[in-house]
């Protein structure tokens, strides 16, 4: 079988997943957004969970390049202890419903790329339930790339993904007590 893709399978979107307990998944579909890019594509990248704006270094330069920007989710990082809140609220799974609400609506957009950032662990966390999602990457428009990202990726959204990559965690320097450090980790 010859590995040169045929004209109709280079207009046609795939579904690829970023998933493990490793630090790369959000800087990986990040690499996949800049790549497209450079190539002159339609881009929207929405955020599940990660509300607030100090904790996300790449947004504004995302919105200098001409990418749409969705965020949803509340702040979870304590400004004071600099904690994160792992609790799950009432307003965590109505700005998920939200977040898949502006998904929809940006499907309906023409767009060649979508990374939905933190979709994954949505479902994992229980701010979304996994038929709903599955639901959403079924109405995917045939054309449109979907990145999702997000640590504990269910069995049923790594088969319905073209292209699922783990990263796992070997060794991180936070079990040293190095905090998230800005520019690197956010």
């Amino acid at each position: 079988m010859s590995h040169l893709l045929q004209t109709s399978q280079l207009s046609k979107g795939l579904i690829q997943v970023f998933t493990g307990d490793g630090k790369g998944k959000t800087t990986a579909a990040l690499g996949e957004v800049v790549r497209s890019i450079g190539t002159k594509k339609k881009i929207a990248v929405v955020y599940f969970d990660k509300g607030g704006d100090v904790h996300y270094s790449e947004r504004s330069v995302l919105e200098t390049l001409g990418v749409t920007i969705v965020v949803t989710g509340r702040d979870r990082i304590d400004p004071e202890t600099g904690r994160f809140d792992f609790s799950v609220t009432k307003q965590d799974k109505e700005e998920a419903q939200r977040g898949l609400k502006e998904t929809r609506q940006l499907f309906e957009k023409g767009y060649d790329v979508m990374m939905l950032d933190e979709l994954v662990t949505s479902v994992a966390i229980g701010l979304l339930e996994e038929d709903e999602v599955l639901d959403l990457l079924l109405r995917k428009p045939e054309r449109t790339e979907l990145i999702l990202t997000g640590r504990h990726a269910t069995e049923n959204l790594m088969e319905k993904a073209d292209l699922v990559t783990e990263m796992r965690m070997i060794k991180h320097y936070y079990t040293k007590g190095v905090s998230a450090r800005e520019g690197l980790d956010y």
